[in-house]
C-alpha cells in the first residue's frame, strides 16, 4: 500500500506519558508504526522521530523542570498527506522569540534552543502555542 491508498479517518492518537524513558519509547514506536504504515519512508520517520523526541525532552527537562512528576499529552495523526503532533507539558510556558539562537557565534557553546531548531530544520510547521506550554508540529509529505 502506498501513501496516496492510505487513508485515516481516525482521531488523533492521544497519549499521557510520564518521564519514564519506556513510555516515551512506546510512544514514539507507535508514531513510527502509523507513518510506516501510511506509506512514509525512513527518511521521514527520521525526521518526524528526531522532532518528537526534542519537543518531548523539551517539555519534560524545561517545561517541569520544578515538577518532574507532571505528565506530557502528546498527541499525533498521521494520514497520507501529513502528520501532525502536539506535545503540551503543564509548565508555565515560554516565549520562542526569548529563546537564543544557538547557531550565532556567541551562543555556539550554550545548549538552550538546540531542541527548538532542530524541530523547526525537520518539520514544515512549528508553533509554540501561548502561553508557550504547547508545540504542534506539522509534517508535510513531500514538503
Amino acid at each position: 500500500m502506498g501513501r496516496s491508498d492510505y487513508h485515516s479517518d481516525a482521531s488523533p492518537t492521544r497519549l499521557t506519558l510520564h518521564h519514564d524513558r519506556a513510555q516515551i519509547d512506546d510512544a514514539q514506536h507507535r508514531l513510527a508504526d502509523s507513518l510506516r504504515q501510511a506509506g512514509y519512508g525512513e527518511t521521514a520517520c527520521f525526521a518526524v522521530r528526531l522532532a518528537v523526541e526534542e519537543a518531548l525532552a523539551n517539555a519534560f527537562n524545561h517545561g517541569h523542570a520544578d515538577a518532574p512528576d507532571e505528565p506530557v499529552v502528546f498527541s499525533f495523526h498521521v494520514n497520507a498527506d501529513r502528520v501532525e503532533i502536539e506535545v503540551e507539558d503543564q509548565g508555565p510556558g515560554y516565549c520562542p522569540d526569548e529563546v537564543p539562537d544557538p547557531t550565532v557565534d556567541e551562543n555556539l557553546e550554550s545548549l538552550s534552543g538546540r531542541g527548538l531548531v532542530l524541530m523547526r530544520a525537520y518539520m514544515t510547521q512549528v508553533d509554540v502555542i501561548p502561553p508557550g506550554n504547547r508545540v504542534r508540529m506539522v509534517y508535510v509529505a513531500g514538503g
